[in-house]
C-alpha cells in the first residue's frame, strides 16, 4: 500500500463533511493571496506550511500566530517559506494556509490508528504541544458506545478541567462527546484511512474547533479482521488414545520425556519409531498408518522437515487433532513459515486441527494427561493456565507443587497456526473442572475475535491476563502523535479493559487473582471491612484501601455498639476492626457472628491475624473457614506468619480460602479486580 498524508485543507475538508467544526480558513500560493484571504477571515490570523514531507510544521518554523495585518502576512509568508525550505529542503511546499486565529480554550486530542492485532483504535486526551509529555489519554477499540465515549472522557486525569476546576469555568463536555462520536464513525467508515489525529481540538463552554488535523489515507482500503478458521469443537479434548510422533528410548530426546509423562495416562498410548520395537514397556510402531486402531491425538516430536509428511499420515488414518511440539516453522521466518503453511493447508485437507506447532503441548491433570516433556506434572486444580511461552508453564507448574496450586489444564498455544488463544479460553469456559482463566500473552493474532470470545467467557469466568512487552525500549517512532501515544501494549490494556480481562503485572499478581476469584467469586461492590488482631495491620490496611480503591465501610452507630458488646473497651471502635492484640478465637468467631448477620453494609473482608501468645491460629483459621461458608461475600485471608501459620494455612487452602502472606498483595489484587470489572461493566458491581 502506498501512503500519504493529506494537506491540513483536505483533512478540514474531511472533518467538515462530519460536521466536526474547523475555523475559517484559505489555501494560498503568493502573499498577495493571503493578504487577500486573511481579509477575508478577518484578524488575527494563523499562517501554517503545507506540505506532504512536513509532518511537523512547528520544527521547521512552518507556524506563525497572531497575524494583525496585511503586511504582517507578507512578512510571515516569507518566512515560513524560506524557513521550511531551509530546513526541510527535500520538502514540496504547496502553499500556505491561512486560517481564523480562535480565542484559547482547553486543547485535546483526538486520534485513531490500526493496530495489527486488534484493528482500529480510538485515542482521546488532553493535547497541545506538550500531549507526548503528559501522556493523558484513554484508548478504545473500535467500535464505542456513547457510553463508552463518556467513559473515557471521565478516565482523563485531566478530567476537572472540562468540568470546571478552580476558577476555571467548565468546558461544554455534550459537544466534545458529539466530536468524538463523529470522529470515530468517520475512522470506521472510510477503510481508506490509516491513521489521523485532531490536535489541538480547543474545546470552550459552548462548542469546540478542530484547529489543527492530520490524516494518512492508503491507496486501496485496510482490510477488516477476517476470521481465523472455525472453532474449536471441545469433544477434540475428549481424549482416550495417544500416539507419541518421535518417541524415544534416549532419556536426553524429547519423544522420551512426553512417552514417560503419559505412562500414567489410563486411554491407550502408542508410540510411533521405526527404529525401536518397544519403548519405556510399550508396544511402538513404525508409522501412524499401522496403528492398530484411530487415535484420538497425535504428538508430533521430530524435526520440522518431517512434519507435512506425518500430519499427511495422520488425515489418511482420519486422526482428528494433533499436537506438534516441533520448532523451525513461522517463528523463524523464510522457509519455516512456508513449511508452516504446509502443514496447515494438509491438516485443513483432512479436517484434522492442529496444536501449535513450535509448542509444549497439552496438560489436563483431571484426566491424567501431560502430552509435555516437562519433568513434573501439576496438581489436579480450578485454574486454567493458557500461554504463549513453552517456558513459563514449565516454570509455573514447577513453582505450583510446594505452592499446592492445581490446574484444571494447561495448555501451550505456540504459533496458533490453527487452534488460537480464543479456542482454548472457549473451551475453559465451557470445562466444568475451570474457575478462573489465566492468559500468558506475547501476541494476539486476532484481536476482535479473541476480544468477542474473552467477554462472554469473562461474564461467567474470571479472565485474567499478563502481557509482556510493556517496555517502550525498541518500539518504532511513530509518525503522529496518536501513534506514539497509542504503543501496542496500550492497546491490550484497551482491548481487555473492554473485554473484561483483569490485567496483571506478573505472574504472581495473575495467580493470586486467579486464585482468589476461583474461590470466593467476584465481589458486588469495593466496601470492605477488616478484622485483626494486629493494630499495625489495622493502619497499614486503610493506607492500602486508599490506595487501591477500596472503600472502608463506616460503621453505623448500632453496629458500633453490638461490637462494643463482644470486643473489650479499648478495640478501635471503627472500621478497620483492631480487636487489640489480646484477642483469642473466641473473640475473631464472636465478630465473624456479627458481621454474618450484617452482610448487607460489606462486599469484601479482610482478616488479617498474626501470631500471638493468646490465640490459637489453627482455631482461628477453622473460624475463618466458618465465616466464608456462612457469606455470601468475598472473603480475604491474610494469616502472616512463619511455622506457626503453616497448618492454619492448610486448613484455609483444603477449604479453597486463598491466603495471602503480604497484606499489600492482598489490597491490591483486590483493588485490582474491583477496579477492572466495574470499569467492564460487569453484571452487579457497584461502589457503595
Amino acid at each position: 500500500m502506498t501512503r500519504t498524508l493529506l494537506s491540513e485543507a483536505e483533512g478540514y475538508a474531511l472533518l467538515a463533511a462530519h460536521k466536526i467544526p474547523v475555523p475559517n480558513h484559505s489555501l494560498t500560493t503568493t502573499p498577495e493571496d493571503a493578504v487577500r484571504a486573511a481579509g477575508a477571515i478577518g484578524y488575527p490570523v494563523v499562517m501554517k506550511v503545507v506540505s506532504p514531507e512536513i509532518i511537523h510544521k512547528s520544527d521547521v518554523g512552518g507556524v506563525k500566530t497572531g497575524i494583525g495585518s496585511a503586511d504582517a502576512v507578507r512578512a510571515a509568508f516569507t518566512q515560513i517559506r524560506d524557513s521550511a525550505h531551509s530546513r526541510a529542503p527535500d520538502a514540496r511546499i504547496t502553499g500556505i494556509l491561512v486560517e481564523q486565529q480562535l480565542p484559547p480554550g482547553l486543547e485535546l486530542i483526538i486520534g485513531g490508528k490500526i493496530d495489527p492485532a486488534f484493528g482500529r483504535i480510538l485515542t482521546v486526551g488532553l493535547g497541545g504541544k506538550m500531549v507526548e509529555l503528559l501522556r493523558d489519554v484513554s484508548l478504545r477499540v473500535l467500535p464505542v458506545s456513547d457510553d463508552e465515549i463518556n467513559d473515557m472522557v471521565g478516565e482523563l486525569k485531566g478530567y476537572p478541567l472540562i468540568t470546571g476546576y478552580r476558577d476555571e469555568p467548565p468546558r461544554d463536555k455534550k459537544a466534545l462527546v458529539r466530536i468524538i462520536r463523529s470522529a470515530a464513525d468517520l475512522f470506521l467508515s472510510d477503510l481508506t484511512l490509516s491513521e489521523f489525529d485532531i490536535n489541538p481540538l480547543v474545546l470552550y463552554g459552548d462548542g469546540a474547533c478542530a484547529v489543527d488535523a492530520r490524516f494518512y489515507r492508503e491507496d486501496r482500503e485496510v482490510p477488516r479482521e477476517t476470521q481465523s478458521s472455525a472453532g474449536m469443537d471441545n469433544s477434540l479434548l475428549d481424549i482416550s488414545s495417544i500416539a507419541v510422533v518421535g518417541a524415544s528410548q534416549d532419556p536426553g530426546k524429547i519423544g522420551y520425556a512426553i512417552c514417560r509423562n503419559l505412562l500414567t495416562f489410563p486411554g491407550s498410548l502408542y508410540p510411533v519409531n521405526p527404529k525401536s520395537p518397544m519403548i519405556l514397556g510399550r508396544q511402538a510402531y513404525p508409522d501412524l498408518a499401522s496403528l492398530p486402531e484411530k487415535v484420538d491425538l497425535a504428538v508430533i516430536a521430530i524435526p520440522a522437515a518431517g512434519v507435512p509428511g506425518v500430519i499427511e499420515e495422520a488425515g489418511k488414518k482420519k486422526i482428528p487433532l494433533s499436537i506438534i511440539i516441533s520448532s523451525g516453522f513461522r517463528e523463524g521466518g523464510g522457509e519455516g513459515r512456508n513449511l508452516e503453511e504446509d502443514i496447515l493447508a494438509i491438516a485443513q485437507r483432512h479436517g484434522m486441527r492442529i496444536m501449535g506447532p513450535n509448542c509444549l503441548g497439552l496438560m489436563l491433570p483431571h484426566k491424567g494427561i501431560n502430552t509435555t516433556f516437562d519433568p513434573v506434572s501439576p496438581r489436579p486444580g480450578r485454574i486454567a493456565f493458557i500461554s504463549q511461552s513453552g517456558a513459563i508453564i514449565t516454570t509455573i507448574v514447577d513453582w505450583s507443587l510446594p505452592e499446592d496450586i492445581g490446574f484444571s489444564s494447561v495448555i501451550s498455544v505456540g504459533n496458533q497456526a490453527d487452534l488460537t488463544f480464543e479456542d482454548f479460553i472457549r473451551f475453559a469456559g465451557d470445562d466444568p473442572q475451570t474457575r478462573s482463566i489465566i492468559l500468558y500473552i506475547e501476541q494476539i493474532r486476532f484481536g476482535k475475535r479473541f476480544m468477542d470470545v474473552v467477554r462472554r467467557v469473562s461474564l461467567t469466568k474470571p479472565v485474567v491476563a499478563i502481557k509482556s512487552g510493556a517496555s517502550r525500549l525498541g518500539q518504532r517512532a511513530a509518525s503522529s502523535h496518536t501513534g506514539s501515544l497509542a504503543g501496542s501494549y496500550d492497546v491490550y490494556m484497551a482491548a481487555f479493559r473492554q473485554a473484561g480481562v483483569i490485567p496483571a503485572r506478573s505472574i504472581r499478581e495473575a495467580f493470586q487473582a486467579a486464585e482468589l476469584l476461583s474461590s470466593e467469586g467476584y465481589p458486588r461492590g469495593t466496601r470492605a471491612i477488616v478484622i485483626t488482631n494486629a493494630g499495625g495491620f489495622a493502619v497499614l490496611s486503610s493506607d492500602y484501601a486508599e490506595r487501591f480503591g477500596i472503600e472502608m465501610v463506616e460503621f453505623p452507630p448500632d453496629l458500633v455498639s453490638e461490637l462494643d458488646a463482644v470486643l473489650p473497651a479499648n478495640w478501635s471502635r471503627a472500621n478497620p476492626i483492631d480487636m487489640v492484640g489480646d484477642s483469642s478465637a473466641d473473640r475473631f468467631a464472636r465478630t465473624f457472628d456479627i458481621m454474618i448477620r450484617r452482610q448487607d453494609l460489606w462486599d469484601i473482608a479482610f482478616i488479617v491475624a498474626v501470631p500471638s501468645a493468646i490465640s490459637d491460629p489453627i482455631r482461628v483459621a477453622n473460624e475463618i473457614v466458618r465465616f466464608s461458608r456462612h457469606t455470601h461475600k468475598m472473603i480475604v485471608g491474610c494469616m502472616i506468619g512463619g511455622d506457626s501459620m503453616k497448618t492454619p494455612l492448610r486448613i484455609l487452602r483444603d477449604s479453597r480460602i486463598p491466603n495471602f502472606p503480604d497484606l499489600e498483595d492482598a489490597f491490591r489484587t483486590v483493588g485490582n479486580i474491583c477496579q477492572h470489572k466495574c470499569s467492564s461493566g460487569f453484571p452487579g458491581c457497584r461502589h457503595g
